[in-house]
Protein backbone atom coordinates (compact mmCIF):
# COMPACT_ATOMS: atom_id res chain seq x y z
CA UNK A 1 0.00 0.00 0.00
CA UNK A 2 1.70 3.45 -0.75
CA UNK A 3 1.55 6.39 0.76
CA UNK A 4 -1.86 7.90 -0.75
CA UNK A 5 -3.63 4.81 0.01
CA UNK A 6 -2.93 4.60 3.50
CA UNK A 7 -4.32 8.28 3.80
CA UNK A 8 -7.44 7.60 2.06
CA UNK A 9 -8.39 4.51 4.27
CA UNK A 10 -7.50 6.13 7.67
CA UNK A 11 -10.44 8.00 8.50
CA UNK A 12 -9.72 9.56 11.86
CA UNK A 13 -5.82 10.17 10.95
CA UNK A 14 -6.31 13.50 10.08
CA UNK A 15 -7.83 14.37 13.34
CA UNK A 16 -5.61 12.15 15.81
CA UNK A 17 -2.60 14.30 14.23
CA UNK A 18 -4.23 17.70 14.58
CA UNK A 19 -5.23 17.31 18.10
CA UNK A 20 -2.05 15.55 19.37
CA UNK A 21 -3.70 12.08 19.64
CA UNK A 22 -2.00 8.70 18.24
CA UNK A 23 -3.66 5.07 17.93
CA UNK A 24 -1.78 2.13 18.64
CA UNK A 25 -1.32 2.09 14.78
CA UNK A 26 -0.47 6.08 14.00
CA UNK A 27 3.66 5.66 14.84
CA UNK A 28 3.91 2.94 12.28
CA UNK A 29 1.54 4.61 10.17
CA UNK A 30 3.61 8.05 10.72
CA UNK A 31 6.77 6.74 9.80
CA UNK A 32 5.38 5.06 6.21
CA UNK A 33 3.20 8.16 5.18
CA UNK A 34 4.98 11.19 3.56
CA UNK A 35 2.92 14.72 3.12
CA UNK A 36 1.34 14.87 0.12
CA UNK A 37 2.08 17.19 -2.27
CA UNK A 38 0.10 19.92 -3.36
CA UNK A 39 0.16 22.28 -6.40
CA UNK A 40 -3.34 23.73 -6.08
CA UNK A 41 -6.54 24.08 -3.48
CA UNK A 42 -9.37 24.18 -5.06
CA UNK A 43 -11.45 26.16 -2.28
CA UNK A 44 -15.60 26.01 -2.82
CA UNK A 45 -18.02 27.03 -0.38
CA UNK A 46 -20.77 24.57 -0.73
CA UNK A 47 -22.25 21.41 -2.87
CA UNK A 48 -25.84 20.89 -3.48
CA UNK A 49 -26.82 16.90 -2.72
CA UNK A 50 -24.03 14.57 -4.22
CA UNK A 51 -21.21 15.41 -4.67
CA UNK A 52 -21.55 14.39 -8.18
CA UNK A 53 -24.31 13.24 -10.86
CA UNK A 54 -26.49 15.54 -9.89
CA UNK A 55 -27.64 19.37 -9.46
CA UNK A 56 -23.93 21.45 -9.45
CA UNK A 57 -23.22 23.35 -6.33
CA UNK A 58 -19.51 25.37 -6.50
CA UNK A 59 -17.38 21.97 -5.92
CA UNK A 60 -19.34 19.29 -8.42
CA UNK A 61 -17.71 20.44 -11.96
CA UNK A 62 -14.48 20.64 -9.95
CA UNK A 63 -14.54 17.23 -9.03
CA UNK A 64 -15.63 15.18 -11.67
CA UNK A 65 -13.91 17.05 -14.62
CA UNK A 66 -10.42 17.13 -12.87
CA UNK A 67 -10.74 13.14 -11.81
CA UNK A 68 -10.92 14.55 -8.30
CA UNK A 69 -10.84 10.75 -7.48
CA UNK A 70 -9.06 10.02 -3.36
CA UNK A 71 -11.53 10.40 -0.77
CA UNK A 72 -9.59 11.91 2.08
CA UNK A 73 -10.83 12.05 5.44
CA UNK A 74 -11.58 15.47 7.17
CA UNK A 75 -13.70 15.04 9.76
CA UNK A 76 -12.41 18.03 11.95
CA UNK A 77 -13.99 20.34 9.43
CA UNK A 78 -17.42 20.47 7.00
CA UNK A 79 -16.58 18.20 3.81
CA UNK A 80 -14.44 15.54 3.08
CA UNK A 81 -11.40 16.83 0.83
CA UNK A 82 -10.56 15.05 -2.47
CA UNK A 83 -7.06 15.01 -4.53
CA UNK A 84 -5.94 13.70 -7.63
CA UNK A 85 -2.55 12.10 -6.97
CA UNK A 86 -1.36 12.88 -10.62
CA UNK A 87 -2.16 16.61 -11.08
CA UNK A 88 -1.72 17.15 -7.19
CA UNK A 89 -4.83 19.38 -7.23
CA UNK A 90 -6.89 19.43 -3.31
CA UNK A 91 -10.07 20.36 -3.67
CA UNK A 92 -12.02 21.11 -0.53
CA UNK A 93 -15.44 22.31 0.42
CA UNK A 94 -15.27 24.78 3.76
CA UNK A 95 -19.14 25.44 4.28
CA UNK A 96 -21.10 28.69 3.76
CA UNK A 97 -20.02 31.67 6.05
CA UNK A 98 -17.08 33.74 7.06
CA UNK A 99 -16.92 31.30 10.59
CA UNK A 100 -16.76 28.16 8.06
CA UNK A 101 -14.33 29.06 5.71
CA UNK A 102 -12.00 30.23 8.58
CA UNK A 103 -12.22 26.83 10.27
CA UNK A 104 -12.00 24.92 7.23
CA UNK A 105 -8.71 26.77 6.09
CA UNK A 106 -6.88 26.66 9.45
CA UNK A 107 -7.76 22.82 9.64
CA UNK A 108 -6.41 22.01 6.26
CA UNK A 109 -3.39 24.01 6.69
CA UNK A 110 -2.60 22.48 9.71
CA UNK A 111 -3.04 19.01 8.90
CA UNK A 112 0.44 17.32 8.31
CA UNK A 113 -0.91 15.02 5.59
CA UNK A 114 -0.54 17.79 2.81
CA UNK A 115 2.82 19.54 2.39
CA UNK A 116 1.34 22.91 1.12
CA UNK A 117 4.51 25.32 1.21
CA UNK A 118 4.36 25.91 -3.13
CA UNK A 119 0.21 25.58 -3.12
CA UNK A 120 -1.40 28.04 -4.92
CA UNK A 121 -5.25 28.38 -3.36
CA UNK A 122 -7.98 29.49 -5.70
CA UNK A 123 -10.75 30.29 -3.97
CA UNK A 124 -14.22 29.73 -6.71
CA UNK A 125 -17.49 30.42 -5.35
CA UNK A 126 -20.91 32.13 -6.96
CA UNK A 127 -21.97 35.89 -5.79
CA UNK A 128 -24.09 38.54 -5.48
CA UNK A 129 -22.76 40.88 -8.68
CA UNK A 130 -23.33 44.64 -9.53
CA UNK A 131 -25.23 45.29 -12.25
CA UNK A 132 -23.46 48.73 -12.49
CA UNK A 133 -20.15 46.86 -13.57
CA UNK A 134 -20.73 43.38 -15.29
CA UNK A 135 -24.05 40.68 -15.91
CA UNK A 136 -24.59 37.43 -14.45
CA UNK A 137 -22.16 34.77 -15.52
CA UNK A 138 -19.25 37.46 -15.74
CA UNK A 139 -16.50 35.97 -13.40
CA UNK A 140 -14.31 38.42 -11.34
CA UNK A 141 -11.17 38.47 -10.17
CA UNK A 142 -10.53 40.29 -6.46
CA UNK A 143 -7.67 41.63 -4.84
CA UNK A 144 -9.35 43.65 -2.23
CA UNK A 145 -11.61 41.65 0.38
CA UNK A 146 -13.65 43.93 2.52
CA UNK A 147 -15.69 42.86 5.60
CA UNK A 148 -19.20 43.80 5.86
CA UNK A 149 -19.60 42.98 9.21
CA UNK A 150 -17.42 44.36 11.22
CA UNK A 151 -18.81 48.06 12.73
CA UNK A 152 -21.38 49.76 14.66
CA UNK A 153 -24.65 50.32 13.53
CA UNK A 154 -27.47 52.78 14.53
CA UNK A 155 -31.15 52.05 13.43
CA UNK A 156 -31.56 54.41 10.15
CA UNK A 157 -34.86 55.44 12.28
CA UNK A 158 -32.73 56.84 15.31
CA UNK A 159 -29.57 58.42 12.67
CA UNK A 160 -28.43 62.17 12.96
CA UNK A 161 -30.44 63.37 9.59
CA UNK A 162 -26.87 64.36 8.57
CA UNK A 163 -25.45 60.49 8.26
CA UNK A 164 -26.37 58.62 5.01
CA UNK A 165 -26.75 55.52 6.86
CA UNK A 166 -26.68 54.62 10.65
CA UNK A 167 -23.84 52.05 9.57
CA UNK A 168 -20.12 53.12 10.38
CA UNK A 169 -16.39 52.03 10.80
CA UNK A 170 -15.64 51.44 14.62
CA UNK A 171 -13.17 53.41 15.91
CA UNK A 172 -14.91 56.35 13.80
CA UNK A 173 -16.92 58.74 14.81
CA UNK A 174 -19.55 59.03 11.74
CA UNK A 175 -20.31 56.98 8.57
CA UNK A 176 -16.86 57.50 6.07
CA UNK A 177 -15.17 59.26 8.92
CA UNK A 178 -12.23 60.86 7.16
CA UNK A 179 -10.43 59.57 9.89
CA UNK A 180 -10.66 56.30 9.04
CA UNK A 181 -8.82 54.17 11.14
CA UNK A 182 -6.45 51.50 10.02
CA UNK A 183 -8.41 48.24 8.70
CA UNK A 184 -6.57 46.33 11.71
CA UNK A 185 -9.06 44.30 12.94
CA UNK A 186 -10.13 42.55 9.57
CA UNK A 187 -12.07 45.31 7.80
CA UNK A 188 -10.15 44.53 4.68
CA UNK A 189 -7.27 42.03 3.26
CA UNK A 190 -5.37 42.77 0.50
CA UNK A 191 -4.40 39.58 -1.56
CA UNK A 192 -1.69 39.62 -4.47
CA UNK A 193 -2.89 42.12 -6.37
CA UNK A 194 0.19 41.36 -8.56
CA UNK A 195 -0.98 37.75 -9.14
CA UNK A 196 -4.36 39.00 -9.89
CA UNK A 197 -3.48 40.77 -12.88
CA UNK A 198 -1.32 38.01 -14.21
CA UNK A 199 -4.72 36.05 -13.55
CA UNK A 200 -6.82 38.58 -15.31
CA UNK A 201 -4.51 38.96 -18.24
CA UNK A 202 -4.31 35.02 -18.90
CA UNK A 203 -8.08 34.87 -18.73
CA UNK A 204 -9.74 38.27 -19.64
CA UNK A 205 -10.27 37.22 -23.55
CA UNK A 206 -12.12 33.55 -22.47
CA UNK A 207 -15.37 33.56 -24.21
CA UNK A 208 -17.97 32.24 -21.16
CA UNK A 209 -20.97 30.30 -21.25
CA UNK A 210 -23.80 32.38 -22.59
CA UNK A 211 -27.73 30.75 -23.12
CA UNK A 212 -31.01 32.57 -24.69
CA UNK A 213 -32.22 32.39 -20.65
CA UNK A 214 -29.31 34.10 -19.18
CA UNK A 215 -29.79 36.85 -22.32
CA UNK A 216 -33.47 37.21 -21.33
CA UNK A 217 -32.60 37.00 -17.25
CA UNK A 218 -30.41 40.84 -18.28
CA UNK A 219 -32.44 42.42 -20.80
CA UNK A 220 -34.50 44.03 -18.26
CA UNK A 221 -31.74 46.20 -16.72
CA UNK A 222 -32.37 48.59 -19.46
CA UNK A 223 -30.47 51.43 -16.81
CA UNK A 224 -27.33 49.30 -16.76
CA UNK A 225 -25.27 48.70 -19.61
CA UNK A 226 -22.77 46.05 -18.82
CA UNK A 227 -25.42 44.15 -17.13
CA UNK A 228 -26.93 43.54 -20.20
CA UNK A 229 -23.65 42.67 -21.69
CA UNK A 230 -22.82 38.62 -22.55
CA UNK A 231 -20.80 37.40 -19.67
CA UNK A 232 -17.08 38.81 -19.57
CA UNK A 233 -14.22 38.29 -17.00
CA UNK A 234 -13.24 41.47 -14.96
CA UNK A 235 -11.34 42.61 -12.20
CA UNK A 236 -12.93 44.61 -8.98
CA UNK A 237 -13.62 44.73 -5.24
CA UNK A 238 -14.99 42.07 -3.05
CA UNK A 239 -17.61 42.72 0.13
CA UNK A 240 -17.79 39.34 2.33
CA UNK A 241 -20.92 40.09 4.81
CA UNK A 242 -23.00 37.08 6.79
CA UNK A 243 -26.30 38.71 5.86
CA UNK A 244 -27.51 38.12 1.91
CA UNK A 245 -28.59 41.75 1.83
CA UNK A 246 -30.15 43.16 -1.72
CA UNK A 247 -31.48 46.23 -3.57
CA UNK A 248 -29.89 49.42 -4.93
CA UNK A 249 -29.92 51.53 -1.41
CA UNK A 250 -28.05 48.33 -0.07
CA UNK A 251 -25.90 48.11 -3.49
CA UNK A 252 -24.77 51.97 -3.05
CA UNK A 253 -24.02 51.20 0.33
CA UNK A 254 -21.63 47.91 -0.63
CA UNK A 255 -20.12 50.04 -3.35
CA UNK A 256 -19.18 53.23 -0.78
CA UNK A 257 -17.82 50.79 1.85
CA UNK A 258 -15.34 48.93 -0.52
CA UNK A 259 -14.37 52.54 -1.83
CA UNK A 260 -13.59 53.60 1.58
CA UNK A 261 -11.73 50.63 2.82
CA UNK A 262 -9.67 50.54 -0.42
CA UNK A 263 -9.29 54.38 -0.06
CA UNK A 264 -10.88 54.42 -3.84
CA UNK A 265 -8.93 51.72 -5.40
CA UNK A 266 -11.87 50.07 -6.67
CA UNK A 267 -15.50 49.67 -5.76
CA UNK A 268 -17.86 47.04 -5.50
CA UNK A 269 -18.33 43.85 -7.87
CA UNK A 270 -19.09 41.05 -6.17
CA UNK A 271 -20.89 39.62 -2.75
CA UNK A 272 -20.29 37.17 -0.34
CA UNK A 273 -19.85 35.61 2.81
CA UNK A 274 -16.52 33.98 3.16
CA UNK A 275 -13.16 35.58 1.73
CA UNK A 276 -11.98 37.35 5.02
CA UNK A 277 -12.08 34.44 7.08
CA UNK A 278 -10.38 32.01 4.43
CA UNK A 279 -7.93 34.70 3.90
CA UNK A 280 -7.41 35.44 7.47
CA UNK A 281 -6.47 31.87 8.12
CA UNK A 282 -4.09 32.00 5.37
CA UNK A 283 -2.31 34.84 6.79
CA UNK A 284 -2.07 33.14 10.20
CA UNK A 285 -0.26 29.75 8.48
CA UNK A 286 1.62 32.10 6.28
CA UNK A 287 3.07 33.32 9.62
CA UNK A 288 3.76 29.76 10.84
CA UNK A 289 5.45 28.43 7.43
CA UNK A 290 2.85 26.39 6.38
CA UNK A 291 1.51 28.46 3.68
CA UNK A 292 2.58 31.47 1.43
CA UNK A 293 -0.50 34.09 1.60
CA UNK A 294 0.82 35.32 -1.79
CA UNK A 295 -0.38 32.86 -3.98
CA UNK A 296 -4.00 32.91 -2.82
CA UNK A 297 -6.65 34.00 -5.88
CA UNK A 298 -10.43 35.21 -5.64
CA UNK A 299 -12.47 34.51 -8.55
CA UNK A 300 -16.23 35.01 -8.29
CA UNK A 301 -18.88 34.58 -10.68
CA UNK A 302 -22.35 36.53 -10.48
CA UNK A 303 -24.76 33.86 -9.60
CA UNK A 304 -27.28 36.73 -9.20
CA UNK A 305 -27.87 40.79 -9.47
CA UNK A 306 -27.31 42.60 -6.31
CA UNK A 307 -30.12 44.73 -6.92
CA UNK A 308 -33.28 44.19 -9.01
CA UNK A 309 -34.28 45.83 -12.32
CA UNK A 310 -36.56 48.91 -13.18
CA UNK A 311 -40.16 47.41 -12.23
CA UNK A 312 -39.35 45.21 -9.52
CA UNK A 313 -39.00 46.16 -5.94
CA UNK A 314 -36.12 44.66 -4.22
CA UNK A 315 -37.96 42.36 -1.89
CA UNK A 316 -39.80 40.71 -4.98
CA UNK A 317 -36.56 40.41 -7.05
CA UNK A 318 -34.92 38.73 -4.13
CA UNK A 319 -37.71 36.38 -3.58
CA UNK A 320 -37.72 35.75 -6.84
CA UNK A 321 -33.96 34.67 -6.54
CA UNK A 322 -34.48 33.35 -3.58
CA UNK A 323 -36.61 30.25 -5.68
CA UNK A 324 -33.05 29.65 -7.67
CA UNK A 325 -30.70 32.37 -9.21
CA UNK A 326 -30.97 32.96 -12.67
CA UNK A 327 -27.34 33.33 -13.61
CA UNK A 328 -26.52 29.84 -11.34
CA UNK A 329 -25.64 27.57 -14.29
CA UNK A 330 -23.31 30.23 -16.16
CA UNK A 331 -21.49 31.39 -13.00
CA UNK A 332 -20.61 27.42 -12.15
CA UNK A 333 -19.34 26.91 -15.47
CA UNK A 334 -17.35 30.37 -15.83
CA UNK A 335 -15.99 29.38 -12.31
CA UNK A 336 -14.71 26.20 -13.87
CA UNK A 337 -13.39 27.75 -17.44
CA UNK A 338 -11.45 30.31 -15.96
CA UNK A 339 -10.26 28.69 -13.08
CA UNK A 340 -8.95 26.05 -15.18
CA UNK A 341 -7.23 27.99 -17.71
CA UNK A 342 -5.04 29.63 -14.18
CA UNK A 343 -4.76 25.98 -13.32
CA UNK A 344 -3.29 24.72 -16.66
CA UNK A 345 -0.73 27.22 -16.58
CA UNK A 346 0.75 26.72 -13.61
CA UNK A 347 0.81 23.28 -13.63
CA UNK A 348 1.95 23.32 -17.32
CA UNK A 349 4.69 25.37 -16.28
CA UNK A 350 5.24 24.08 -12.81
CA UNK A 351 8.84 24.32 -12.62
CA UNK A 352 8.36 28.01 -12.71
CA UNK A 353 5.34 28.47 -11.04
CA UNK A 354 5.98 26.05 -8.47
CA UNK A 355 9.51 28.21 -7.68
CA UNK A 356 8.49 32.12 -8.66
CA UNK A 357 4.77 33.37 -8.29
CA UNK A 358 3.50 34.88 -11.63
CA UNK A 359 3.06 38.75 -11.22
CA UNK A 360 5.72 38.89 -8.59
CA UNK A 361 4.85 38.20 -4.68
CA UNK A 362 4.16 41.94 -3.48
CA UNK A 363 0.48 42.94 -2.20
Amino acid sequence: MNALQRLATLPTLGWCLAAGVASAAAPDILEATEPLPVKVVIVTMFEIGADEGDAPGEFQLWKERRNLDVRLPFPHSHHDLFYNAESQLLGMVTGIGTAQSAAATMALGLDPRFDLSQAYWLIAGIAGIDPEDASIGSAAWSAYLVDGDLAYEIDAREKPEDWPTGYFARRSQRPFDPNKPDPVEGEMHVANIALRDWAYELTKGLELFDSEGLAAARAPFTEHPNARKPPFVLKGGHIAAMTFWHGALMNDWANDWVRYWSNGATDFVTSAMEETGTFLSIQYLHRLGRVDKNRLMVLRAGSNYTMPPPGLTAAEHLLREKKGYSGMEAALEALYLVGSTVIDELLSNWDTHGKTIPGGSKE
